[in-house]
């Protein structure tokens, strides 16, 4: 269990973050539920921990934006006094093929998904240093590793997330504090809901277990590198992919 531990999860206001912010309130943790844009859906999450006897709160902030996310942290301190668990998941998209990739749509996930982890990490890793102890997770991707056409930038933003999770990972050890990502195959998303069944097909044929994840396989994978069970383990990914990439 997590009892008493407090929890920062971005972009949780729905499909995989929402799963883990929920996974974690359910052991006990006081969770921090991240959003950008959607605030009904953020509040929904946090009514959901509590209708399950947790404790959570909401807090709009846009991980891009360094300043913001330094008054996440600080106010998040000023209040709980530590930061036990930081889990990077807050990601955005804007494929396209390489050669009519805009610049801005490269940017935008680069600063997103690897700057805005790069920010969060940045200003946890004091505190953690401090407490010595803390559990950073970084949301990577199958993506990341094997690549895939059309989504250059987002593969990119995934495996520089890897390459940051191990380097921190070994800057961190010494103090108690892991570092360690989950790479989420095919999830049962809004974001994969968008899929016509011919790709969903396509997809599904890719892997060995045969069809595509829940968000519930990803948080509890999150929740297990959360806890003391996973105290020895740090600079890993654990893939949730049902073989695809293995």
């Amino acid at each position: 269990m997590l009892e008493g531990k407090t929890a920062i999860v971005t972009g949780a206001s729905r499909g995989i973050g929402r799963a883990i912010a929920l996974e974690l309130g359910k052991k006990g943790t006081y969770v921090v539920v991240n959003y950008n844009g959607s605030s009904e859906a953020a509040q929904e999450t946090a009514d959901a921990i509590q209708a399950a006897g947790g404790q959570a709160e909401t807090y709009q902030c846009n991980v891009a934006d360094y300043e913001a996310c330094e008054k996440l942290i600080n106010d998040v301190i000023g209040r709980r006094g530590r930061i036990d668990i930081l889990v990077n998941n807050a990601g955005i998209t804007r494929d396209n093929l390489l050669m009519r990739m805009s610049e801005e749509d490269f940017d935008a996930v680069l600063s997103t998904n690897l700057k805005g982890a790069f920010h969060t990490m940045r200003l946890v890793s004091r505190y953690m240093l401090k407490q010595r102890s803390g559990r950073i997770i970084n949301m990577a991707s199958v993506v990341g590793v094997a690549g895939n056409a059309g989504q250059a930038n987002y593969a990119a933003s995934k495996a520089g997330v890897i390459g940051m999770t191990k380097s921190a990972a070994k800057e961190l050890a010494s103090r108690g504090i892991t570092v360690n990502a989950v790479a989420p195959g095919f999830i049962e998303t809004d974001m994969t809901g968008k899929l016509g069944s011919k790709v969903r097909e396509q997809a599904a044929a890719q892997i060995p277990m045969g069809g595509f994840g829940k968000p519930e396989d990803v948080a509890k994978a999150v929740g297990f590198l959360a806890s003391d069970d996973a105290g020895y383990i740090t600079g890993q990914v654990l893939h949730v992919d049902g073989g695809m990439v293995m």
